[in-house]
């Protein structure tokens, strides 16, 4: 999962959570919300740990300096 898929699932999350009034008949719009912030936030910190650990490799060439 992306950074941005795992803020987008954290902010529909808070949306259901804390900004619907609505119901669905069977469904608790709170507790998905609740979940979708919870796998959101799980995906950030998977994302940023992935993210986080690339190493970057430099490679040092010789330059030419007849084509300058």
């Amino acid at each position: 999962m992306t950074i941005g898929a795992s803020v987008f699932l954290i902010a529909v999350g808070a949306i259901l959570r804390f900004a619907v009034t609505d119901t669905v008949r069977g469904i608790d719009l709170a507790v998905v919300g609740v979940i979708l912030m919870v796998a959101g936030a799980i995906g950030l910190l998977a994302s940023l740990m992935i993210y986080g650990r690339r190493d970057r490799v430099v490679v040092d060439r010789p330059v030419d300096r007849r084509l300058l």
